[in-house]
Formats: structure tokens, C-alpha cells, sequence
């Protein structure tokens, strides 16, 4: 595992790429991502769209300041504290995985700084409390995307059902929400193994997979280290469905996993199968703006899922900050308090993977509009209808 970038020159290698400004009436958002370690698939694929963002709003200038937390959760919780103390964002953005993001949580109290997730697990938003009083994210929640691959298994004649996740907060939270909704759908769970994010091989826990003989086998896991169960139980023969999560919606799984990803499926955000929407979506417009925005800057085909969390995070921020803004000043406790409340208050935002509107109890506010089964075919995403 690298270690994270020097202090002084994480911040100048930011504000070169970034164009910050050291105004003190600037909007100062601060950005945690993987950029190195196991998680940095993730990552890459968030700083880019960042770099993409707008460098105002309501003509105040914004600064991003970008760390890398090297995949670890004790990095992303100093890169907090920095990134306030040090730099007085009024908002974080960040990070990538849900459990360096869990650690977040009290610091976020603490600080009295709105965290907007860029990781997914609900864990991050529910139950709703103190800590998570001061944290959003506009990431689907594990429910809504369980629910439209358990409807496609129940079509598909799915009567037993393996699992093999990882053995952390995103594999707990999948594997809860996946045992839930496959009993109540009337499919059995007949094995349930685990892993590490930087294990090598699952070679045990796919033999006890193809042992339980399950119809269909789902892997929770994301990144790149998604692509170890399915080359595993593939090289060894089995034939049944093998569902994923969208915490593999990116080139990197495609690339790493090659021709054994064939035939995949997984529900996603619709910006990953953006121009094989219907017209009549109103997301499509969203997530084919960005799609195009993207693909000019780093080639085509190289839309990833974890570019949208970003994206749609900046979205939903700038609504916020166009009500915050004539109300407070920038760096000042009252303006991230006010800017907390205009998250809290957002309505009908139409982001590249849904439309949210959030509420006290509710701090993503998508619907099933957010939810689409993909299938991997020849290489690519296809849009299962």
C-alpha cells in the first residue's frame, strides 16, 4: 500500500490540477478518494469528474482540495481533519469505499461539516442520528438496487442462490439485504462465503460455492477485486447466472475480469447504459451530458459509475449552495450549518443516476427510477429492459 501523498504537496498538486483560489470568500470543498491502494479503480474515476466540475456557482468561486487516503480508513480520517482544519472547507466530499467512510462519520459531527458519501452502502445514511444527521449521499442504497436483482432472478426461475462478498461494512450490508429479500421472494440462500479486498485467491470459497449447487451465485464486492470470484468460479465450471453489484460498473473489473465477465448482471445507475435509455427519461439527458463530457476528456467508453458519484454529488451541491450562499459566508459555521439544511431540503434533483429528493429521515431520496439491470455482453454494458 503506497502512502499518502506528503502533506504540503498533496494540497499543491491539487491546486495546480484544480485551479484553486485562496480567496477567503471562496466555497471551500474538500474531495477524499482512493487514488492508490485497492480501492483506487474507484478512485481515478471520481477525481476525474471532479476535475470536471464548475469552478462556481451563484458567482462564487469554488476550490477543491483532492487527498488521497491510499485506500485506508485511518488516511481518510486524517485527510478529514485536515481538510478542515487546515484548509476550512465547508463540505467533503469523499471517499470511496463505505468503510473508510463510516469512519468519517463522528469526525463529520464533530466538526459540524456536511460529508457527502461517495460510497454506497446504507449504513453510511441509515438509521438516521446525530452523526448522520450531517451526511448525504446521492448513491443508491443496497435495497433498491437488491430488490431489482432479486425481481430479475425471480424471472429468471432462480430457486437457490450463493453468496460470496467482502468481509467488511459493504459485504455485511449486501449480504443483510440480500438474505431479507431472497426469503421473502421464496429463493433459498445455500452458501454464504467471504473475503478480503487484497486476498488472491477464493479458490475455498468458490469450491464450497459449486458444493451447495446453487442456481445463481451474487458477489458483493467492488473495484477490481470484484473480478476474483467470477474468473474463479468460471475457470472451475460453473455454468448457473452470476449476479454483481454496481460496485464493478467500471472499465478496470471489465479489463481485469475479461472474457470470464461474459454474461454478468447487476443493477446499476442508468448513466452506465446513458445513450441505451429511453428518450422520454429524464435522467438520459443528465447522464448523457456527463457521459459526453467525460468521454471527450479520457477517451471513449471510459464512463464509470464511480464518475457519476461524483458528479451527482456536485449536482446536488450546487443546488444547495445557490440557496445557502446569499445567506451566510462561506467558512463561517452558519454556513455550513445553512448548507447541511439546504442538503437536507434538496427537491427533485435529476443527477445522472436518478432523481432525489431528500427529507430529515431520508438523505438519498432516489426511487426505483434509480435502478437498472445491466448485463455484460461482448465487453460492454448492455441495458437488460
Amino acid at each position: 500500500m503506497k502512502p499518502l501523498l506528503h502533506p504540503v504537496r498533496a494540497v499543491l498538486v491539487s491546486c495546480a490540477l484544480l485551479s484553486c483560489s485562496a480567496a477567503s470568500a471562496d466555497v471551500g470543498v474538500g474531495v477524499i478518494l482512493s487514488l492508490t491502494g485497492p480501492a483506487a479503480s474507484l478512485g481515478g474515476p471520481a477525481k476525474n469528474a471532479i476535475d470536471l466540475l464548475p469552478r462556481e456557482v451563484a458567482g462564487e468561486p469554488i476550490r477543491y482540495i483532492v487527498l488521497d487516503d491510499a485506500s485506508d480508513a485511518t488516511g481518510a480520517a486524517r485527510a478529514f481533519r485536515r481538510l478542515v482544519d487546515e484548509h476550512n472547507v465547508d463540505v467533503v466530499l469523499g471517499t470511496s469505499v463505505t468503510p473508510a467512510t463510516l469512519t468519517l462519520l463522528p469526525i463529520a459531527q464533530e466538526k459540524k461539516v456536511p460529508l457527502m458519501s461517495l460510497a454506497a452502502g446504507a449504513k453510511l445514511v441509515e438509521p438516521m442520528d446525530a452523526q448522520r444527521h450531517w451526511v448525504f449521499k446521492v448513491v443508491q442504497n443496497e435495497n433498491l438496487m437488491v430488490a431489482s436483482t432479486v425481481a430479475h432472478m425471480q424471472a429468471a426461475g432462480v430457486k437457490t442462490l450463493g453468496f460470496v462478498g467482502f468481509a467488511d461494512a459493504y459485504g455485511d450490508s449486501w449480504l443483510a439485504e440480500v438474505s431479507a429479500q431472497a426469503e421473502r421472494a421464496g429463493i433459498k440462500l445455500v452458501a454464504t462465503e467471504r473475503y478480503v479486498k487484497t486476498d488472491t485467491s477464493v479458490t475455498a470459497q468458490t469450491l464450497k460455492l459449486l458444493a451447495a449447487k446453487p442456481d445463481a451465485v451474487i458477489v458483493a464486492a467492488s473495484g477490481t477485486p470484484g473480478a476474483l470470484p467470477q474468473k474463479s468460479l468460471r475457470e472451475r465450471g460453473y455454468a448457473g447466472r452470476i449476479y454483481q453489484t454496481y460496485g464493478i460498473a467500471n472499465r478496470e473489473f471489465l479489463r481485469i475480469a475479461g472474457k470470464d465477465a461474459e454474461g454478468a448482471l447487476f443493477a446499476v445507475g442508468p448513466v452506465v447504459v446513458a445513450s441505451q435509455l429511453d428518450e422520454g427519461n429524464p435522467i438520459r439527458a443528465v447522464a448523457m451530458d456527463l457521459t459526453q463530457r467525460y468521454e471527450a476528456a479520457h477517451g471513449k467508453d471510459s464512463m464509470s459509475v464511480f464518475a457519476a458519484n461524483a458528479w451527482d454529488a456536485g449536482i446536488v451541491l450546487q443546488q444547495a449552495l445557490k440557496t445557502t450562499l446569499p445567506k451566510a459566508k462561506p467558512g463561517t459555521p452558519e454556513f455550513r450549518a445553512g448548507l447541511r439544511d439546504a442538503l437536507e431540503a434538496t427537491r427533485d434533483a435529476v443527477t445522472s443516476q436518478g432523481v432525489s429528493t431528500m427529507s430529515p429521515t431520508d438523505h438519498v431520496g432516489y426511487d426505483e427510477r434509480a435502478a437498472v439491470m445491466v448485463q455484460i455482453k461482448d465487453g460492454a454494458w448492455r441495458y437488460v429492459k
